[in-house]
């Protein structure tokens, strides 16, 4: 016999969570062996910055990933889920440098060493800290398998992907505008700019003709960098500039003279139709001089500061404090047109705060053209799926329309750029620039001497783009550029789920990379997650202060709660508006399941462990049913939770197989609270204290459920589950019967499946009448404000054969949920002459509520009366202010609008009043 254990009186996930997690880490449950006899699924998590901690989106992906883990886990593959982090460059030397600051030491007094081995420092003592926080949401990952981009094993694998690329010509020096820091002097990526909406001016200034016949309008939001221009744009279909090309113009403020030139980059209906182009500070710009083979002149420093090329009255100047000087001296020479408020989308630095310079610089650049197209195809064959599927067409216009990938940048923490450069005249190895100095791809000073061919040589001072390393992830994780188990057995990985913001910058390059070096996708599916913004829908952010943390959510209210609340709102098409409030109901689920499972495992102490040995087991269909009453033996009721059940099951793997949370979320939610507690738990007292063939069968029946509610649950709330389906096995739970349903921990315990012979439509059509015939005398009892201990008597008169054979077969329990003394049957609708009765109409029956003494009729009667003529008096007011045509000609939209919902809102109650009127028998 199962001895079940006892739950205490309420939930306390803070006294639950730790003991569990601490419990799967020590078991091992979540370390992984490649196994033949088992199919793979693998998912490498997107690494988390060592300066990160975990925020609102690392906690929607993470519950993501980890729902998809466990649920395959059940399924019975032989599930990896390996975490790791990323070094972070420009994340963390930001960090290290505010530390610095504070002891009054910047970097290049600490030396590049020594900053480096600061940065260690730092990492080995926080770099680690989203782990505890992954641990504390309940990810279940293989820490057995933790990578780190500055892993030895990992640096081997970004020297090959240099290497091979380096020496097949894909990466090369070269100058083109890119986003520039200028408080940290480097180039970064575009996912670390931040374009924020502010208000600024739009300046309008005029250009004048060399010849002197008259100015072109220019407008531009910087207009220090009118002093780098070489030229003004005007479409070739503008018709307003078809005699004018060709023509110079006098560049204000300078002495140079710079052409009109015919580009589809300049818009016909902005402003006069030309705009300025300015190649060194604008990458559209850019383009548009390589067309026309403009000169590229720097005017703004890597510094922020105004250049020698600037002029003499600028250079030097702060850019933005140029930039009042060169709007009050374009206004004193008669230039400016007019200044307007204009809303600016202005890139910000995500580090330094400081305003994105586009900017010149020469930089190593990987050409993309060659590693886009296989990328290109395998999307296109459907090899990978992307979800939501809008972002296959977003995925590929983007790659159609790839530029080249600036990988350097001037920072000191971060892979170092394995390239040596010589400006010795007698070297012959390397590569040679037109500047007369060499490089050559080299891992040590050693090898690059050998490559150059001279002593005098020099290691690149830049470091890789940070995505440069994380685009080796789903291979390099697994072992990759060395030919290992873990990577012939669990690559291709089977997902990768993240935010859409790194599309481009991530998920492209993995893509790439892992068709360019292991010949294979990287992933087979995409999910791209719902961002999580405010619950007044704005971006979250500790500028704004308006960031949840949740840690602090799981602290409250605990990790299964915060996890449902992200889980049921994360849908496709829409981003998350949250609030906690949500995690607050979430954790009200919680305590549902928690209070529902204390009364079934309170119910099953005399409970055999399975079905008794006297009955046929002959007659369980399969071995998925075992421990189920036979089938002769189940209730109505029994049999219609065993359907819902079955319905839960198949939703909710169909949920999941489809990435539809919210819809797992839903189905698990309706069965539970909606079916099992409200109706079968109730349905199922009454047997609990009857014979003990009844009870036995209902609490077989109620342990069957549960544990399968709890299976059904776990991938979602993995710790409340675990606490209750180890209090439901009892002493059974241990290791030897895992393959039976028990074991050690139900992330081990099989998923539930549908199962054919659970379906029973009848049994649903009989319930739907038993539900809603119950539902019908609960309401006519609380309508009249009849109390709930009074016990009444009841009819019900029925018009087809299936509602017919459901009240009758059903009254004893129809009466006992309805709280009434009996319930019987007639072929016709009660007399005036046989009492007092009340009725409501259900599907293809009507039930009667005889109320004898326990309201007056009369008298409720008159009370509905009066309140029908008040109505009648706002309905003919209503109508006719909606008739008056000055009122519906001149009020605003709104008024009106709500002037016609109060009419609806009247119409309706009137009719469910008269409609109350009429229940009353004459």
């Amino acid at each position: 016999m199962t001895t079940t254990k006892d739950l205490s009186k309420a939930y306390e996930p803070q006294l639950v969570e730790q003991r569990w997690y601490s419990f799967w880490k020590a078991g091992g449950f979540f370390h992984a062996e490649p196994d033949p006899d088992r199919p793979p699924y693998c998912i490498t998590i997107p690494p988390p910055n060592i300066t990160g901690s975990l925020h609102m989106g690392h906690a929607l992906n993470n519950t993501v990933l980890d729902a998809m883990t466990r649920w395959h886990r059940m399924r019975g593959f032989c599930t990896l889920c390996l975490p790791g982090t990323d070094h972070a460059g420009i994340g963390t030397q930001a960090v290290i440098e505010r530390e610095l600051a504070k002891e009054g030491v910047t970097r290049q007094e600490l030396g590049r060493e020594g900053f480096v081995a600061r940065c260690w420092e730092w990492r080995e003592e926080y770099g680690t800290r989203i782990y505890h926080q992954f641990e504390k949401l309940g990810c279940s990952y293989d820490w057995e398998r933790v990578r780190f981009t500055l892993d030895e094993s990992y640096v081997e694998a970004i020297m090959e992907e240099f290497r091979s690329w380096y020496e097949r010509g894909l990466i090369y020096r070269g100058v083109r505008v890119v986003n520039w820091d200028v408080k940290f002097q480097s180039s970064i990526s575009d996912i670390e700019v931040n374009t924020e909406t502010r208000q600024g001016k739009l300046y309008h200034f005029r250009y004048p003709f060399a010849d002197g016949s008259g100015f072109i309008i220019i407008a531009t939001t910087r207009p220090e960098t009118m002093l780098g221009d070489t030229a003004v744009a005007a479409n070739p279909g503008d018709e307003r500039y078809q005699s004018l090309f060709g023509k110079s113009l006098s560049l204000p403020l300078t002495d140079r003279v710079i052409p009109l030139v015919a580009d589809d980059y300049a818009k016909p209906e902005f402003g006069s139709g030309a705009v300025k182009v300015t190649p060194a500070h604008d990458l559209s710009d850019f383009e548009c001089g390589l067309r026309h083979n403009l000169p590229q002149i720097i005017v703004i420093g890597k510094d922020g500061a105004m250049t020698e090329a600037a002029g003499p009255a600028y250079a030097g100047l702060d850019r933005f404090e140029a930039r009042k000087r060169v709007v009050t001296d374009l206004d004193a020479l008669g230039l400016l047109e007019k200044i307007e408020d204009y809303t600016i989308q202005l890139p910000i630095s995500d580090r330094s705060g400081e305003v994105i310079e586009p900017l010149l610089s020469e930089e190593w650049f990987v050409d993309m053209k060659p590693l886009a197209q296989p990328a290109i195809d395998a999307v296109k064959s459907g090899k990978i799926r992307f979800i939501p599927e809008r972002y296959k067409e977003i995925y590929l216009h983007w790659m159609d329309h790839i530029r080249d990938w600036n990988i350097s940048r001037q920072l000191w923490w971060g892979h170092r750029i394995p390239v040596w450069w010589t400006d010795d005249a007698a070297a012959s190895g390397g590569n040679l620039e037109p500047s007369g100095r060499r490089h050559a791809f080299a891992r040590t000073r050693e090898q690059a001497v050998t490559a150059l061919g001279t002593e005098a040589c020099r290691q690149d001072e830049d470091v890789l783009d940070t995505w440069f390393s994380s685009a080796l992830w789903p291979h390099a994780t697994l072992g990759w550029p060395v030919e290992t188990a873990d990577l012939a057995y669990f690559y291709p990985t089977n997902l990768l789920s993240t935010a859409q913001e790194i599309l481009y910058l991530w998920v492209a390059r993995m893509i790439m990379t892992g068709l360019d070096f292991v010949g294979e996708i990287p992933f087979r599916e995409v999910y791209i997650h719902a961002t999580v913004l405010d619950e007044n829908g704005e971006r979250m952010s500790k500028s704004k202060g308006n960031g949840i943390d949740p840690i602090d959510l799981i602290d409250r209210y605990g990790a299964d709660a915060t996890r449902f609340s992200l889980m049921q709102q994360a849908g496709k098409n829409q981003d998350i508006k949250y609030s906690e409030q949500r995690t607050e109901i979430a954790g009200n689920f919680c305590n549902k399941l928690w209070n529902a499972s204390r009364f079934v495992l309170m119910n099953l102490s005399d409970a055999a462990s399975d079905a008794d040995s006297s009955q046929d087991s002959s007659a369980v269909p399969c071995p998925a049913l075992k421990g189920l009453p036979s089938a002769d033996q189940r209730t109505l009721a029994d049999r219609w939770i065993l359907s819902r059940l079955n319905a839960a099951i198949e939703a909710v793997n169909g949920a999941f197989a489809t990435y539809d949370m919210d819809d797992a979320t839903r189905a698990i939610y309706e069965f539970f609270w909606n079916e099992f507690c409200d109706w079968y738990v109730e349905m199922a007292k009454p047997r609990l204290r009857g014979a003990a063939r009844d009870r036995q069968n209902a609490q077989q029946m109620l342990a069957y459920v549960l544990d399968a509610t709890l299976r059904l649950m776990h991938p979602i709330m993995p710790f409340i589950t675990e606490e209750i389906w180890h209090a439901l096995q009892g002493d059974e739970a241990d290791p030897e019967r895992s393959a039976a349903g028990g074991g050690p921990t139900i992330s081990l315990a099989p998923y539930p499946q549908a199962v054919a012979e659970l379906e029973d439509a009848e049994a649903e059509q009989q319930m739907m009448v038993l539900i809603e015939a119950t539902r019908a005398l609960r309401n006519l009892r609380a309508e009249l404000g009849i109390s709930p201990g009074l016990r009444l008597s009841a009819l019900a008169v029925a018009s087809d054969d299936v509602p017919a054979r459901a009240l009758a077969e059903n009254a004893p329990l129809i009466a006992e949920l309805a709280r009434l003394s009996r319930l019987a049957m007639s072929v016709a609708a009660p007399t005036p002459e046989s009492g007092k009765w009340i009725s409501s109409p259900i599907g293809g029956a009507e039930v009667f509520l005889e109320i004898g003494d326990a309201l007056d009729i009369d008298r409720e009667i008159g009370r509905i009366d009066r309140e029908l003529l008040e109505i009648e008096k706002q309905i003919a007011r209503c109508e006719g202010m909606l008739a008056n045509a000055s009122f519906t000609e001149k009020a605003p939209a709104a008024k009106i609008q709500q002037e016609r919902d109060r009419l609806a809102g009247w119409l309706d109650k009137r009719a469910k009043l008269e409609e109350q009127r009429k229940s009353f028998a004459a």
